[in-house]
C-alpha cells in the first residue's frame, strides 16, 4: 500500500474548490441532500478507489467503495457512491473525477502491457520509472501497483544504477573496477549497470553486475545479449528500457527479456468516468 497523506488530498481538492462552488451557491441548492455515483463508462482495471473515498470524506461526505483497487470492471460499473449535502457533493465532484480518470487510465494501461508481456514471459515484470508527471509520484505509484506493475526506483537513493552520465566522471572506463568499488561501498545494494550500445553491454556483462539495463536497444539486439548473458554472466538479470509502450511491448516481449522498464503508463489516455448527482427525496 502507498501511503497518501491527507495534505495531498486537501491540495487536490483545493485546486478546484478554493472559492467554493459558486453555481450551487447562486442556485440556493447547497443544503439539499443528495447522492453521487462514479461510473466507469468503458470498463478496465481500476485504481484510486480508496483515495477517492477519502477525498470525499474530507468534505464531510459519506462515501462507499464499490470495487477494490486492481479490480477488472465492466462498462457501466459503479466505482464509488456517496451521500451528503449538495454543496459538498458538487465540491467533490470534479476533483475526484479527475483523480479517478487519470489513475484508472494509468492502471489499465499498465495492466494491458503486462498481459501482453506474460503471453511470452509468464513471470515477466514491468516496472515504471520515477519519471512520473511532476507532483503525481505517490498517486502514480499507487496506480502502477494496482495494475500489477512494479516501481523501478522510488528515488536516487533506492538502488545503485550507473548511467553513462556517471561513468563520464570516472578516470577510466574500467567496468570490473567500477563494480568492485560499488560492492565495497554499498554491499547491501544490488548493482545495476546501464548500457547504451551492444559493445558497452558486453563490457558490462564481463564485469558481472547484478542487473544489466539495456537502454533503447532493438528487440534483435536484446535477444542476442540475452543469449550472451547466459554464457558469460548467468547470474546477471537483464532488463530493457526505452521506447516501450503498449504499441511496442509485444516486440520486446518476444525476446524473452524478463523485465521491461517504462514511463509510458503515466501518460496513458484517462479513463472515461461518468458522474451522476441526484437529489434524495
Amino acid at each position: 500500500m502507498i501511503f497518501i497523506p491527507d495534505a495531498l488530498l486537501d491540495r487536490l481538492l483545493q485546486e478546484d474548490i478554493q472559492g467554493g462552488d459558486v453555481t450551487t451557491r447562486a442556485l440556493g441548492i447547497g443544503e439539499r441532500d443528495g447522492e453521487m455515483h462514479f461510473i466507469h463508462r468503458q470498463g478496465g482495471c481500476v485504481s484510486a478507489i480508496d483515495t477517492a473515498c477519502r477525498m470525499l470524506r474530507r468534505l464531510g461526505i459519506e462515501a462507499q467503495a464499490r470495487v477494490e483497487d486492481g479490480s477488472l470492471v465492466g462498462a457501466g460499473a459503479r466505482l464509488v457512491s456517496a451521500q451528503g449535502r449538495a454543496k459538498a457533493l458538487h465540491q467533490g465532484w470534479k476533483a475526484v473525477q479527475n483523480l479517478l480518470e487519470w489513475s484508472c487510465g494509468v492502471t489499465d494501461y499498465q495492466f494491458r502491457m503486462l498481459q501482453i508481456l506474460r503471453r511470452y514471459v509468464p513471470n515477466g515484470q514491468i516496472a515504471c520509472t520515477c519519471k512520473a508527471v511532476p507532483g503525481t509520484r505517490l498517486l502514480a505509484a499507487q496506480a502502477v501497483l494496482a495494475g500489477g506493475g512494479l516501481i523501478h526506483r522510488a528515488g536516487t537513493a533506492d538502488t545503485l544504477l550507473v548511467f553513462a552520465n556517471h561513468r563520464r566522471f570516472l578516470a577510466d572506463d574500467d567496468w570490473p573496477a567500477m563494480v568492485a568499488r560499488l560492492r565495497m561501498a554499498a554491499p547491501e545494494k544490488a548493482i545495476v549497470l546501464e548500457a547504451d550500445t551492444p559493445a558497452e553491454a558486453r563490457l558490462a556483462l564481463a564485469a558481472q553486475p547484478d542487473v544489466l539495463q539495456l537502454d533503447k536497444f532493438t528487440p534483435h539486439d536484446i535477444a542476442a545479449l540475452l543469449a550472451l548473458a547466459r554464457q558469460i554472466a548467468p547470474h546477471c538479470r537483464i532488463s530493457a528500457t526505452g521506447g516501450i509502450t503498449l504499441h511496442t511491448v509485444e516486440a520486446f516481449a518476444r525476446t524473452g527479456v524478463p523485465l521491461l522498464i517504462t514511463s509510458a503508463p503515466y501518460y496513458a489516455p484517462p479513463a472515461d468516468i461518468q458522474v451522476q448527482l441526484l437529489p434524495l427525496a
